[in-house]
């Protein structure tokens, strides 16, 4: 039985590992952290978040300092499908955002039906006149639409 554990990872409860929703790549034993079945990318978050200001000027350009932050990327060995990104400082082990008792999802699992695709509702479209724009600033100033 498999379960969907989020938009890219799902457990195999039978086989107790992680696997990849998109290429179904086994990653690691369910009872350890997904991260470790990963790639890694240890990413300078200066590539993602630019300085505000000349660094030749100044000190301080808004932007993240490499140093204290380390912007971490895990990607499926596989497909290559980002499976998640964290801020972490530099050498701090990778975090454990999910953890499950599998004995337990074994037992609450073993007479329900295997999912396949995630549950979902109608799309709906967005309304035409959202808040935005002239209206939302009538709206915090108290003027009347015309």
């Amino acid at each position: 039985m498999r379960v969907l554990m989020s938009e890219n990872l799902r457990i195999d409860l039978d086989a107790e590992m992680w696997e990849c929703r998109h290429c179904n790549k086994v990653l690691i034993s369910a009872r350890d952290n997904y991260k470790r079945g990963l790639l890694v990318y240890d990413r300078d978050p200066r590539e993602i978040h630019k300085p505000l200001l000349d660094p030749e000027k100044y000190t301080l350009t808004y932007a993240p300092d490499p140093t204290w932050c380390r912007l971490i990327e895990y990607y499926c060995p596989q497909c290559g499908t980002m499976m998640e990104t964290e801020y972490l400082p530099p050498g701090h082990p990778p975090l454990r955002d999910m953890e499950f008792d599998i004995d337990a999802m074994k037992e609450q699992w073993k007479h329900r039906q295997e999912v396949t695709k995630e549950p979902g509702g109608k799309d709906y479209p967005r309304r035409e006149r959202a808040h935005t724009g002239q209206r939302m600033a009538r709206m915090h100033t108290g003027e009347n639409e015309a």
